[in-house]
């Protein structure tokens, strides 16, 4: 089952988001995040009108989903960066692409136009790259050794799906973006 994540998830979204920052290179953030920025996290992604999403297997948590804006400057207000995490228990059971699935429709009912998905090498970085190919993703590019985590040097895969290909003028506002961060 996906539904809208509520705060009682947020538990659960930082255990799980925390032992991916710990164990894992699907992030490349290098210490676990509190549960009150994970809070504030939420809060911010709801704030732009973007999805975030949980899934349950068997009515257990099983993994989530969000959808955040691509980049901070107002040309990039019709993309956004797609992010999964499964749980362990939970994975190979069509947990992730159900989530997938779930915030392309979210983010198409927006009128927003590009999903990004930045896939770091990790023990599930093929799987998730041959998901992606399955919904529509195709290979953007690759950034080489961008991150240093666990003693050794990360690359990203970047992959983008299209949800209008026709190149016509978006008919919706996109999101609201500030100038950038620096």
């Amino acid at each position: 089952m996906i539904r809208d994540a509520i705060e009682g998830d947020l538990p659960a979204i930082t255990a799980l988001y925390g032992r991916e920052v710990l164990g894992g290179t699907a992030t490349f953030e290098l210490e676990p995040p509190s549960l009150s920025e994970m809070t504030a996290r939420r809060a911010a992604v709801l704030d732009k009108g973007l999805p975030w999403l949980v899934a349950e297997v068997d009515g257990a948590f099983a993994g989530y989903a969000y959808a955040s804006p691509f980049r901070p400057r107002p040309a990039y207000r019709y993309g956004v960066e797609v992010s999964i995490y499964v749980e362990e228990a939970a994975r190979g059971q069509g947990v992730a692409r159900t989530l997938l699935s779930a915030l392309i429709e979210r983010v198409q009912g927006l009128g927003l136009r590009h999903l990004i998905a930045a896939i770091s090498d990790s023990a599930t970085s093929q799987a998730s790259i041959a998901l992606h190919e399955r919904m529509g993703f195709v290979h953007a590019g690759r950034y080489a050794q961008v991150g240093w985590k666990h003693d050794r040097w990360l690359d990203v895969t970047l992959m983008q799906r299209d949800l209008d290909p026709t190149g016509k003028p978006p008919e919706a506002d996109g999101l609201s973006l500030g100038g950038g961060l620096a």
